[in-house]
């Protein structure tokens, strides 16, 4: 039922937004947050204050200490709410607030919001997911945010959100990652990008590289970090295609590839390249650094 304790959940919100609203603003969110929590309260109560949270919290982004990143983490694997505005988190109180002993009505709820939201109301709504009671309800409402055509709703479900990696089924999971690629955003911002690594999901990416390389166009040197574990002699052609590339986060990427596969030939590859393999087992080459070097490059 509980993904985060919700009482540490909203201390730790609201000590962010200590630093990033006015103490009127703080004010008005604690009484919306009350009234919200009420047995008195109607749902008009809570839509019109959620809409409302921008005018009274501000718009401001949070800035968080890296100790606050590592509470984050703490209160809810995989949480980390550096990207939010003021706003954002204001409004994830109002969810939090919201009574949820019965799921059936506390989705209903929410789901009433997402069918009605503009666009940064979404943002908020997808980013809270992880930190939601009745997590399991929530599955094909994330789907719907892995479809859209809104840049930013799709990072707030894509991106730096643990929900996908420990809800989504197979192959939703598997559409998010490909799409990533396909909308140019990192997978090392993808939480749980290893954990889900699946062979459907290698071969999905392989023919996508294909589908590129025939086309004439680059191919991001993340795309093999999911493919990793399942090299076959067919995706091994696609590694020693990637050593041959002028880009050297390509050849590192193909060396990490390698280096992270089980396959006899994978390991045969690798030390045909001496200095990458060094490299990678000096920790030089890792695929955090390769998707922040390729996120600089574009």
């Amino acid at each position: 039922m509980y993904q985060a304790d919700i009482q540490a959940t909203t201390t730790y919100l609201k000590e962010l937004l200590e630093r990033s609203t006015t103490s009127q603003g703080l004010e008005w969110l604690t009484q919306k947050m009350e009234l919200v929590s009420s047995e008195k309260a109607k749902p008009k109560d809570f839509y019109l204050s959620f809409s409302a949270a921008p005018r009274f919290i501000g718009k401001e982004n949070l800035h968080l200490t890296q100790q606050e990143l590592q509470m984050a983490d703490m209160i809810r694997s995989g949480f980390n709410p550096s990207h939010w505005s003021a706003a954002q988190a204001a409004r994830t109180l109002l969810l939090l607030s919201l009574p949820h002993q019965d799921g059936e009505s506390f989705f209903s709820q929410i789901e009433t919001l997402f069918n009605t939201a503009d666009m940064r109301e979404l943002v908020a709504l997808y980013a809270a997911l992880p930190l939601l009671p009745h997590p399991e309800l929530f599955r094909k409402r994330a789907a719907e945010g892995f479809r859209t055509n809104m840049g930013d709703v799709f990072e707030a479900v894509a991106l730096d959100n643990p929900y996908p990696a420990d809800y989504m089924e197979m192959d939703a999971w598997n559409n998010m990652v490909l799409k990533t690629l396909f909308v140019g955003k990192p997978l090392f911002r993808i939480y749980g990008i290893e954990k889900r690594r699946n062979a459907k999901l290698a071969r999905i990416l392989s023919d996508y590289a294909h589908e590129r390389w025939a086309a004439g166009r680059t191919v991001s040197p993340e795309l093999w970090r999911p493919v990793a574990p399942f090299i076959d002699e067919a995706i091994l052609n696609d590694i020693k295609k990637l050593f041959t590339q002028p880009n050297e986060l390509e050849q590192q990427a193909a060396a990490l590839a390698c280096a992270e596969s089980n396959n006899p030939s994978a390991k045969e590859l690798l030390n045909s390249h001496p200095q990458l393999k060094e490299l990678v087992e000096e920790g030089e080459i890792a695929w955090n650094k390769i998707g922040e070097k390729n996120l600089e490059l574009q």
